[in-house]
């Protein structure tokens, strides 16, 4: 009985040195993808019926189209790749703290959560750091892939919650907004399902040295 041999992995020429992508690699960019996937289908869905149907039942439905979108946002903070492990962990904060503000205010409130946020944007304070850490996202995918639908979207998101927060947007400016986040945050998750993995993945050579840099100063 003979044995087939796996071809040996290709190896990468990074920056500070040679490396090899290996099957975990690979698992976390398909978990990365599949979590904004997740996250981009419950907020348009959600922004769908908001946009479209005016029976306010509608905000009940939010709330667990909500957690989805925070869970799947969380899987995808976490298995992201960013050089800068400051910046990563800064994202991963600021998810907890929106979460736990999200989950404080559902508990807290006599209101939907998402009609309780709409209508004190004080709260955005809390519930909105889980919205700086998607913007992160958008941010770090536009400078690595200088793709225009994340940059696009790294100015909608500030652009709108800011606006509300500080009621200058109109009604209608707001939907406009909302619409456009949720169909690029769409063709994002999309596009990004056919790019190709490694360059998800990134230089490996650069976390290695970056972390070989942090040990040595410990």
């Amino acid at each position: 009985m003979t044995t087939q041999t796996l071809p040996p992995p290709e190896v990468y020429q990074g920056q500070f040195g040679e490396f090899t992508i290996t099957q975990s690699d690979r698992t976390g960019v398909i978990i990365y993808r599949a979590g904004l996937m997740v996250a981009a289908l419950s907020f348009a869905i959600g922004s769908a019926l908001v946009l479209f149907n005016n029976n306010p039942t509608i905000f009940t439905a939010l709330t667990p189209l909500y957690t989805c979108f925070i869970l799947a946002l969380g899987v995808s903070l976490f298995t992201i790749h960013i050089y800068m492990a400051s910046l990563h962990r800064i994202l991963q904060i600021f998810w907890a703290i929106g979460s736990i503000a999200s989950v404080i205010l559902a508990i807290s409130s006599s209101e939907p959560l998402a009609l309780a946020v709409y209508n004190q944007p004080v709260t955005l304070f809390g519930v909105g750091f889980i919205f700086v850490a998607l913007a992160g996202i958008y941010f770090k995918e536009a400078f690595c892939f200088n793709r225009l639908e994340t940059k696009v979207l790294t100015l909608t998101v500030p652009l709108l919650l800011l606006g509300h927060l500080v009621g200058i947007l109109p009604t209608q400016g707001e939907s406009v907004l909302l619409g456009i986040w949720a169909t690029l945050f769409l063709v994002f998750a999309l596009r990004k399902t056919v790019q190709a993995i490694p360059a998800d993945i990134g230089d490996k050579s650069v976390f290695t040295y970056l972390k070989e840099q942090r040990l040595a100063k410990v």
